[in-house]
């Protein structure tokens, strides 16, 4: 006999599809990242905290004209900007967010200062956004001091000027022009009367690039503007605008520091210290988006215990879940810590995890693998 519409026993089947839709629906939510509410800063020095571990701050040092940042769950943007600075002087301001410590103000679980000779690699990314209506530039600062100091001014400051706009130029003369990273820089070196000042310029606008800050600190101790025994305190990404400002943006900022033996190239190029491991990186790819599953694999004679393997995501990428693994960061530097029943690789070994995320352009497998600090093959 056909059931009627009505029927019990259809309602139950209708019922339990739906309850299996809700919990399909809760299961993918469970597994989305949190979303992050935009969040608008006012005052002269405020600040506020993304993705638990960077601090994203208005910092308007130079003017009493008004400024506001609205800080991102991957960055933030200037909302607004008034006033203007002489070009031929300071900045009104620098709008950032950074890894380390600023004025005592320390980002989240950051393990900086770090003493420089005990830094493998420290991977960082960034993406700007830029606009043509204003007198700027895009810096990245690196801070070093002969102390671990969290308050105020480090000795030497390392500029990397991504792009300017405007009459204005770096602080100092240019002394030369320098290869790091695999890009050609333009040097300057000077003193603002504080601190030290040494500034990579590009010789044109830089969008987005992912790097190891390290290259650049080493360039600067091989220039005695810094020492091995010297500790990094902060890197931070944002603008230094001089006239108008608003719409420029940090898209994205990632930073990790990787405690180790130092390497003396690019993040997994020739010259860094390789541990005993290999890492298999296996994807399936599809239209804006993609699987991940890494095989850490012990090839030493010893085992490794709390593993943790550190890489580096290309610009446009974004993790949206894992397995067998905690993975901290969603872009850019991200590191994958082992699991309680999967913390040691024992030699001759492998563990296995995996992720989901999403991408923009051309997709791209991660660079700068390393495994406790060290490179790993």
């Amino acid at each position: 006999m056909r059931a009627s519409p009505h029927s019990p026993r259809t309602s139950r089947s209708l019922l339990g599809a739906l309850l299996l839709a809700l919990a399909t629906v809760a299961a993918l939510l469970a597994a989305a990242p949190a979303a992050h509410a935009d969040t608008l800063i006012c005052e002269q020095y405020g600040s506020t905290t993304i993705q638990g571990r960077y601090v994203v701050q208005n910092n308007r040092w130079g003017t009493s004209a008004p400024q506001c940042v609205t800080a991102t769950d991957s960055g933030f943007r200037v909302t607004q900007a008034d006033g203007s600075a002489p070009t031929n002087g300071a900045p009104k301001s620098y709008p950032s967010v950074f890894n380390g410590c600023h004025y005592t103000n320390c980002s989240p679980g950051t393990n900086l200062p770090a003493q420089v000779s005990g830094i493998a690699s420290a991977p960082s990314s960034i993406s700007y956004g830029y606009v043509g209506d204003a007198v700027y530039n895009a810096s990245y600062d690196i801070w070093l001091d002969p102390t671990p100091k969290k308050d105020g001014v480090s000795r030497t400051e390392i500029m990397i000027w991504f792009n300017k706009v405007g009459p204005i130029q770096p602080i100092g003369s240019q002394v030369g022009t320098a290869s790091v990273g695999g890009r050609t820089w333009q040097v300057w070196t000077g003193s603002n009367g504080s601190n030290d000042v040494i500034s990579f310029v590009a010789p044109s606008a830089v969008a987005s690039w992912s790097f190891d800050v390290m290259d650049f600190v080493r360039n600067t101790v091989s220039r005695g503007m810094a020492q091995n025994n010297w500790y990094l305190t902060s890197v931070q990404a944002g603008f230094e605008p001089w006239q108008n400002g608003a719409g420029l943006a940090v898209n994205s900022f990632s930073s990790a520091v990787n405690l180790g033996t130092p390497g003396t190239g690019d993040p997994g190029g020739p010259g860094d210290p390789v541990t005993a491991c290999k890492v298999t990186y296996a994807t399936n790819v599809w239209t804006g988006g993609f699987t991940a599953d890494v095989t850490v694999a012990n090839t030493g004679s010893t085992p490794v215990d709390s593993w943790k393997l550190s890489f580096t995501l290309p610009s446009g990428q974004r993790l949206t879940n894992a397995w067998n693994a905690t993975v901290s960061g969603a872009s850019g530097a991200v590191t994958a810590t082992g699991l309680a029943h999967s913390a040691r690789i024992a030699a001759g070994a492998s563990q296995t995890f995996g992720f989901q995320g999403t991408y923009s352009g051309t997709f791209s497998q991660p660079s700068g693998f390393s495994l406790n600090g060290a490179r790993c093959a």
